[in-house]
């Protein structure tokens, strides 16, 4: 992430993580299962607040994870494996898809604004990869622009988010369950390739490994 080489490419880039690390396809399917008993009102509102509580504390970490890694004396390396490590258990729980678990939530009582909070907005809307990409944003971003340009794209992201799970009682009556499942399973996949690669870019960081052409 080289703010210093603003181009197309590196915004397109940053975008394309923001949308992985806070867009709507981790969280879609925890989100219907959990909040398929409910009304369309109150899943609506549901959502909203999710989407609100994900890109509040996405812009808090934005502002405050430099500092938390000076105090914490946190490598940018050490970040990375760590956000690596737990995207990693997200993405298996998203190829194993257990029926069992998802029954056992649903039987147990429910608080909806605190769901909204935790599962929901953290860590599956703002998930350990946005998680990451955030707080090494942070202590790279040094510019009125590179800033601008975060904070912009994260505000996108949430807009996008927001369109999503505001129309998610509409958008849920034209899916089909079962494609549903798969691409739930595809992009498990890809997120644990995902998660690879970030502890890989860790440990690189930390010069433990060399990364195929030098990236």
């Amino acid at each position: 992430m080289d703010f210093s080489n603003m181009n197309t490419q590196m915004i397109v880039s940053l975008a394309l993580l923001l949308l992985i690390g806070m867009g709507p396809k981790i969280a879609l399917v925890p989100f219907l299962d959990k909040t398929k008993n409910l009304d369309a009102k109150k899943q609506r509102e549901v959502g909203v607040r999710m989407v609100k509580i994900a890109v509040i504390t996405a812009l808090i970490l934005f502002a405050v994870g430099a500092l938390l890694m000076r105090l914490l004396h946190v490598s940018d390396g050490a970040v990375s494996i760590a956000g690596g490590i737990v995207l990693l258990t997200l993405a298996l729980k998203m190829v194993a898809v257990s029926d069992h678990k998802i029954e056992e939530e649903i039987d147990s009582p429910i608080n909806h604004r605190q769901m909204a909070v935790y599962p929901l907005a953290v860590p599956y809307l703002l998930n350990p990869a946005g998680i990451v990409i955030l707080i090494i944003a942070s202590s790279r971003a040094e510019t009125l622009l590179s800033i601008a340009l975060v904070v912009g794209l994260v505000l996108f992201v949430g807009l996008f988010d927001l369109l999503v799970f505001s129309n998610v009682d509409k958008l849920s009556k034209r899916m089909n369950p079962t494609t549903l499942i798969i691409s739930e399973v595809v992009f498990g996949i890809l997120l644990t390739a995902l998660s690879i690669e970030m502890v890989l870019r860790g440990l690189a960081n930390f010069g433990l490994i060399e990364l195929a052409g030098g990236h």
